[in-house]
Protein backbone atom coordinates (compact mmCIF):
# COMPACT_ATOMS: atom_id res chain seq x y z
CA UNK A 1 0.00 0.00 0.00
CA UNK A 2 3.10 2.43 0.83
CA UNK A 3 4.08 2.28 -3.25
CA UNK A 4 0.19 3.23 -4.03
CA UNK A 5 0.38 5.68 -1.76
CA UNK A 6 3.56 7.31 -3.44
CA UNK A 7 1.99 6.74 -6.85
CA UNK A 8 -1.01 8.14 -5.85
CA UNK A 9 0.82 11.78 -4.83
CA UNK A 10 2.60 11.90 -7.60
CA UNK A 11 -0.10 11.19 -10.06
CA UNK A 12 -2.56 13.95 -11.30
CA UNK A 13 -5.60 12.34 -9.27
CA UNK A 14 -6.44 14.92 -6.90
CA UNK A 15 -6.77 15.05 -3.22
CA UNK A 16 -5.06 12.05 -1.63
CA UNK A 17 -5.75 11.77 2.03
CA UNK A 18 -4.95 8.75 4.48
CA UNK A 19 -7.28 7.18 7.70
CA UNK A 20 -10.62 9.55 6.70
CA UNK A 21 -13.49 8.92 9.35
CA UNK A 22 -16.40 8.63 6.63
CA UNK A 23 -18.47 9.48 9.61
CA UNK A 24 -18.04 13.31 7.92
CA UNK A 25 -19.55 12.18 4.79
CA UNK A 26 -22.50 10.30 5.50
CA UNK A 27 -25.96 11.58 6.04
CA UNK A 28 -26.03 9.27 8.96
CA UNK A 29 -22.57 10.93 10.52
CA UNK A 30 -22.00 7.36 10.78
CA UNK A 31 -18.94 4.92 9.67
CA UNK A 32 -15.58 4.23 10.27
CA UNK A 33 -12.31 5.07 8.73
CA UNK A 34 -11.49 4.18 4.58
CA UNK A 35 -7.61 3.39 4.21
CA UNK A 36 -7.44 6.22 1.59
CA UNK A 37 -10.13 8.94 0.19
CA UNK A 38 -9.52 10.38 -3.00
CA UNK A 39 -11.04 13.55 -4.83
CA UNK A 40 -10.50 13.64 -8.58
CA UNK A 41 -11.64 17.27 -9.88
CA UNK A 42 -12.30 15.77 -13.56
CA UNK A 43 -12.49 12.80 -15.63
CA UNK A 44 -9.03 12.78 -16.64
CA UNK A 45 -7.94 12.83 -13.10
CA UNK A 46 -10.62 10.15 -11.83
CA UNK A 47 -9.70 7.72 -14.78
CA UNK A 48 -5.90 7.89 -13.28
CA UNK A 49 -7.26 6.81 -10.77
CA UNK A 50 -8.73 4.02 -11.15
CA UNK A 51 -6.22 2.93 -13.87
CA UNK A 52 -3.49 2.45 -10.64
CA UNK A 53 -5.95 0.83 -8.55
CA UNK A 54 -6.28 -1.80 -11.17
CA UNK A 55 -2.56 -2.03 -11.44
CA UNK A 56 -2.17 -2.57 -7.92
CA UNK A 57 -5.28 -4.50 -7.48
CA UNK A 58 -6.59 -2.35 -4.71
CA UNK A 59 -10.23 -2.29 -4.09
CA UNK A 60 -12.71 0.82 -4.68
CA UNK A 61 -15.54 2.35 -3.32
CA UNK A 62 -17.72 5.15 -4.78
CA UNK A 63 -18.82 7.90 -2.47
CA UNK A 64 -21.28 10.52 -3.41
CA UNK A 65 -23.19 12.92 -1.13
CA UNK A 66 -23.46 10.14 1.82
CA UNK A 67 -27.19 9.62 1.58
CA UNK A 68 -28.47 5.98 1.35
CA UNK A 69 -25.45 4.39 2.96
CA UNK A 70 -24.56 2.98 5.83
CA UNK A 71 -20.52 2.92 6.57
CA UNK A 72 -19.82 0.28 8.78
CA UNK A 73 -17.61 0.95 11.83
CA UNK A 74 -14.83 -0.71 10.96
CA UNK A 75 -14.88 1.32 7.63
CA UNK A 76 -13.82 0.84 4.12
CA UNK A 77 -10.61 -0.83 3.36
CA UNK A 78 -8.72 0.31 0.27
CA UNK A 79 -9.85 3.16 -1.17
CA UNK A 80 -12.92 5.59 -1.38
CA UNK A 81 -13.39 7.55 -4.76
CA UNK A 82 -15.36 10.85 -4.46
CA UNK A 83 -16.13 13.06 -7.36
CA UNK A 84 -15.24 16.43 -6.43
CA UNK A 85 -16.30 20.09 -7.46
CA UNK A 86 -14.86 19.59 -11.05
CA UNK A 87 -17.68 17.46 -11.78
CA UNK A 88 -20.05 19.13 -10.26
CA UNK A 89 -22.00 20.76 -13.12
CA UNK A 90 -24.81 21.08 -15.60
CA UNK A 91 -25.26 22.12 -19.09
CA UNK A 92 -28.72 22.29 -20.75
CA UNK A 93 -28.72 21.52 -24.31
CA UNK A 94 -32.64 22.37 -25.67
CA UNK A 95 -35.19 19.62 -23.60
CA UNK A 96 -31.29 17.71 -23.10
CA UNK A 97 -29.30 18.03 -19.58
CA UNK A 98 -26.09 16.88 -19.18
CA UNK A 99 -25.13 16.63 -15.10
CA UNK A 100 -21.96 15.50 -13.68
CA UNK A 101 -21.42 12.79 -10.70
CA UNK A 102 -21.39 15.03 -7.86
CA UNK A 103 -23.90 17.62 -8.84
CA UNK A 104 -26.85 17.56 -6.32
CA UNK A 105 -29.89 15.61 -7.49
CA UNK A 106 -32.48 17.70 -5.85
CA UNK A 107 -30.76 21.16 -7.25
CA UNK A 108 -30.73 19.59 -10.74
CA UNK A 109 -34.91 19.30 -10.39
CA UNK A 110 -34.88 23.03 -9.41
CA UNK A 111 -32.92 24.49 -12.22
CA UNK A 112 -34.59 21.90 -15.03
CA UNK A 113 -38.04 23.31 -13.85
CA UNK A 114 -36.78 26.98 -14.09
CA UNK A 115 -35.52 26.03 -17.51
CA UNK A 116 -39.42 24.83 -18.01
CA UNK A 117 -38.67 21.10 -18.27
CA UNK A 118 -40.48 18.77 -16.88
CA UNK A 119 -39.66 14.76 -15.69
CA UNK A 120 -37.07 15.59 -12.75
CA UNK A 121 -40.02 17.19 -10.17
CA UNK A 122 -39.73 13.59 -7.99
CA UNK A 123 -35.97 14.31 -7.44
CA UNK A 124 -36.74 17.17 -5.73
CA UNK A 125 -36.58 15.39 -2.32
CA UNK A 126 -33.69 13.12 -2.66
CA UNK A 127 -30.66 14.50 -1.55
CA UNK A 128 -28.24 12.25 -3.23
CA UNK A 129 -25.61 13.00 -6.37
CA UNK A 130 -26.21 12.17 -9.70
CA UNK A 131 -24.04 9.67 -10.08
CA UNK A 132 -25.82 7.98 -6.64
CA UNK A 133 -28.84 8.31 -8.12
CA UNK A 134 -28.16 6.93 -11.47
CA UNK A 135 -26.29 3.71 -9.33
CA UNK A 136 -29.98 3.33 -7.36
CA UNK A 137 -32.44 4.10 -10.05
CA UNK A 138 -33.64 6.69 -7.32
CA UNK A 139 -37.10 7.41 -7.45
CA UNK A 140 -40.39 9.03 -5.73
CA UNK A 141 -43.96 10.21 -6.32
CA UNK A 142 -44.52 7.22 -9.03
CA UNK A 143 -41.70 7.98 -10.80
CA UNK A 144 -37.40 7.49 -10.97
CA UNK A 145 -34.49 8.11 -13.13
CA UNK A 146 -34.79 5.24 -15.65
CA UNK A 147 -38.18 7.37 -17.14
CA UNK A 148 -36.08 9.98 -18.31
CA UNK A 149 -32.41 8.85 -18.07
CA UNK A 150 -30.87 8.77 -21.76
CA UNK A 151 -27.04 7.61 -21.06
CA UNK A 152 -24.19 7.92 -18.93
CA UNK A 153 -20.37 7.72 -19.53
CA UNK A 154 -18.97 5.66 -16.70
CA UNK A 155 -15.64 4.63 -15.91
CA UNK A 156 -15.63 0.77 -15.06
CA UNK A 157 -13.19 -0.81 -12.75
CA UNK A 158 -11.11 -2.20 -15.47
CA UNK A 159 -10.22 1.26 -16.18
CA UNK A 160 -12.19 1.36 -19.79
CA UNK A 161 -14.48 4.44 -19.99
CA UNK A 162 -18.13 3.55 -21.67
CA UNK A 163 -21.00 5.10 -22.41
CA UNK A 164 -24.18 3.09 -22.01
CA UNK A 165 -27.88 4.09 -22.64
CA UNK A 166 -31.20 3.49 -20.83
CA UNK A 167 -31.26 -1.01 -21.97
CA UNK A 168 -27.46 -1.01 -21.26
CA UNK A 169 -27.81 -0.12 -17.77
CA UNK A 170 -30.71 -2.81 -16.84
CA UNK A 171 -32.79 -0.29 -14.54
CA UNK A 172 -35.39 -1.97 -11.99
CA UNK A 173 -36.70 -0.96 -8.62
CA UNK A 174 -33.92 0.97 -6.60
CA UNK A 175 -31.42 -1.34 -8.69
CA UNK A 176 -29.19 -0.73 -12.13
CA UNK A 177 -26.72 -3.28 -13.54
CA UNK A 178 -23.77 -1.17 -10.97
CA UNK A 179 -25.08 -3.27 -8.50
CA UNK A 180 -23.02 -5.83 -10.75
CA UNK A 181 -20.53 -4.11 -12.95
CA UNK A 182 -18.13 -2.43 -10.84
CA UNK A 183 -18.01 1.41 -12.06
CA UNK A 184 -18.36 5.07 -11.49
CA UNK A 185 -20.60 7.69 -13.31
CA UNK A 186 -18.96 10.48 -14.53
CA UNK A 187 -21.96 12.66 -16.02
CA UNK A 188 -25.68 11.41 -16.46
CA UNK A 189 -27.75 12.65 -19.88
CA UNK A 190 -31.31 13.26 -18.82
CA UNK A 191 -34.29 13.82 -21.28
CA UNK A 192 -37.34 16.32 -20.39
CA UNK A 193 -40.13 17.35 -22.01
CA UNK A 194 -41.31 20.84 -21.87
CA UNK A 195 -43.79 22.24 -19.27
CA UNK A 196 -44.74 24.97 -17.55
CA UNK A 197 -42.50 26.46 -15.03
CA UNK A 198 -45.37 27.99 -12.59
CA UNK A 199 -46.62 24.12 -12.48
CA UNK A 200 -43.45 22.31 -12.27
CA UNK A 201 -42.13 25.23 -9.45
CA UNK A 202 -45.54 24.38 -7.97
CA UNK A 203 -45.14 20.73 -8.10
CA UNK A 204 -41.91 20.95 -6.15
CA UNK A 205 -43.43 23.13 -3.45
CA UNK A 206 -46.05 20.67 -2.43
CA UNK A 207 -43.79 18.10 -2.47
CA UNK A 208 -41.22 20.03 -0.32
CA UNK A 209 -44.31 20.81 1.89
CA UNK A 210 -45.33 17.41 2.27
CA UNK A 211 -40.98 16.10 3.13
CA UNK A 212 -41.13 18.67 6.08
CA UNK A 213 -43.51 17.92 7.19
CA UNK A 214 -43.54 13.40 6.91
CA UNK A 215 -39.79 13.10 7.40
CA UNK A 216 -37.28 13.58 10.48
CA UNK A 217 -34.92 15.71 8.47
CA UNK A 218 -34.01 17.43 11.60
CA UNK A 219 -31.81 14.67 12.51
CA UNK A 220 -28.98 12.96 10.66
CA UNK A 221 -30.77 9.94 8.28
CA UNK A 222 -30.49 8.40 5.46
CA UNK A 223 -33.85 8.37 3.55
CA UNK A 224 -36.03 5.22 3.66
CA UNK A 225 -34.41 2.11 5.15
CA UNK A 226 -36.49 -0.21 3.67
CA UNK A 227 -38.07 -1.01 0.33
CA UNK A 228 -41.63 -0.87 -0.41
CA UNK A 229 -42.65 -4.24 -1.27
CA UNK A 230 -45.06 -4.87 -3.49
CA UNK A 231 -48.35 -3.32 -3.48
CA UNK A 232 -47.60 -2.63 0.31
CA UNK A 233 -45.71 0.70 2.06
CA UNK A 234 -42.63 -0.59 4.17
CA UNK A 235 -43.37 2.59 6.34
CA UNK A 236 -46.97 1.48 6.89
CA UNK A 237 -46.26 -2.51 8.14
CA UNK A 238 -43.07 -0.89 9.96
CA UNK A 239 -46.03 1.22 12.34
CA UNK A 240 -48.59 -1.43 12.17
CA UNK A 241 -45.96 -3.83 14.11
CA UNK A 242 -45.80 -0.92 17.20
CA UNK A 243 -41.92 -0.10 15.94
CA UNK A 244 -41.94 3.31 16.21
CA UNK A 245 -40.24 5.25 18.64
CA UNK A 246 -38.30 1.50 19.21
CA UNK A 247 -34.38 2.32 19.90
CA UNK A 248 -31.08 0.71 19.90
CA UNK A 249 -28.39 2.71 21.30
CA UNK A 250 -28.29 6.04 19.10
CA UNK A 251 -30.32 4.58 16.60
CA UNK A 252 -34.30 5.36 16.32
CA UNK A 253 -36.94 4.67 14.53
CA UNK A 254 -38.23 8.10 13.74
CA UNK A 255 -41.43 8.61 15.63
CA UNK A 256 -42.32 10.73 12.82
CA UNK A 257 -41.62 8.43 9.86
CA UNK A 258 -41.42 4.82 10.24
CA UNK A 259 -39.40 3.56 7.50
CA UNK A 260 -36.58 6.53 8.57
CA UNK A 261 -34.44 5.33 11.29
CA UNK A 262 -32.40 8.37 12.54
CA UNK A 263 -28.94 9.12 14.75
CA UNK A 264 -29.83 10.59 18.13
CA UNK A 265 -26.41 11.75 18.80
CA UNK A 266 -24.39 8.82 19.18
CA UNK A 267 -25.55 5.84 16.49
CA UNK A 268 -23.05 3.08 15.80
CA UNK A 269 -23.45 1.56 12.42
CA UNK A 270 -23.92 -1.70 14.29
CA UNK A 271 -27.17 -0.18 16.52
CA UNK A 272 -28.73 0.70 13.15
CA UNK A 273 -27.91 -2.84 11.97
CA UNK A 274 -29.25 -4.50 14.94
CA UNK A 275 -32.83 -2.21 14.72
CA UNK A 276 -32.74 -2.99 10.88
CA UNK A 277 -32.56 -7.15 11.52
CA UNK A 278 -34.79 -6.37 14.22
CA UNK A 279 -37.44 -4.79 12.42
CA UNK A 280 -37.15 -7.26 9.47
CA UNK A 281 -38.03 -10.45 11.53
CA UNK A 282 -40.89 -8.85 13.61
CA UNK A 283 -42.37 -7.61 10.36
CA UNK A 284 -41.55 -10.87 8.55
CA UNK A 285 -43.38 -12.67 11.97
CA UNK A 286 -45.94 -10.48 12.28
CA UNK A 287 -47.35 -9.81 8.63
CA UNK A 288 -45.20 -12.62 6.76
CA UNK A 289 -43.39 -10.09 4.80
CA UNK A 290 -39.63 -9.89 3.85
CA UNK A 291 -38.21 -6.45 3.98
CA UNK A 292 -35.39 -5.85 1.84
CA UNK A 293 -33.11 -2.53 2.84
CA UNK A 294 -32.61 0.06 1.01
CA UNK A 295 -29.89 1.54 1.93
CA UNK A 296 -26.42 -0.04 1.08
CA UNK A 297 -24.44 -1.34 3.45
CA UNK A 298 -20.52 -0.70 3.15
CA UNK A 299 -17.03 -1.40 4.51
CA UNK A 300 -15.54 -3.97 6.46
CA UNK A 301 -17.98 -6.42 9.24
Amino acid sequence: MLQLLEELQQAPVGEVRQNVALSDYTTWKIGGPADFLIVPENKEQLLTAVRLLRKHGVPWTNLGRGSNMLVTDKGIRGVVIKPGKGLDYVRFDGGIVHAGASYSFIKLSVMSGKHGLTGLEFAGGIPGSVGGAVYMNAGAHGSDVSRIFKSAEIVLDTGELVTWNREDMKFSYRHSILHERMGTVLEATFELAEGERKEIAATLASYKDRRLRTQPLQLPCAGSVFRNPPGQYAAKLVEEAGLKGMSVGGAEVSPQHANFIVNTGQATAEDVLTLMNYIRSTVKDRFGVELVPEVLVVGER
